[in-house]
């Protein structure tokens, strides 16, 4: 039993150092480039620039909606006209007495 404990903080001690030192590098670039050589290239792929760019996908996303698009169609406001919704909760009085006492 108190091998398998001594594995599994080996196991832990290692992983942590390994995850520091991914830190370390990500927040060092010359460190990073003499650990890769290609590390300045853009198409560059390792655990350092996942953790650098914070995400696995390192290029930026397209936004969703253009401002163009927003621009023309809230440009103009209509006329807003007051329209009367019955109230959901009107038909529920019927649930406002609890059955009879049983004495």
């Amino acid at each position: 039993m108190k091998s398998c404990t001594t594995a599994r903080a080996c196991v832990a001690v290692f992983v942590s150092a390994a995850f520091l030192w991914m830190l370390v590098l990500s927040a060092s670039p010359q460190l990073h480039a003499r650990v890769h050589a290609d590390a300045n290239r853009t198409d560059h792929v390792c655990a350092i620039t996942l953790i650098a760019s914070g995400s696995y996908e390192h290029a930026a996303q397209p936004p969703l909606v253009s401002a163009d698009a927003l621009v023309s169609q809230f440009s103009e406001i209509p006329a807003l006209t007051p329209c009367w919704v019955q109230s959901p909760f009107l038909g529920a009085c019927i649930f406002e007495h609890a059955p009879p006492a049983v004495v």
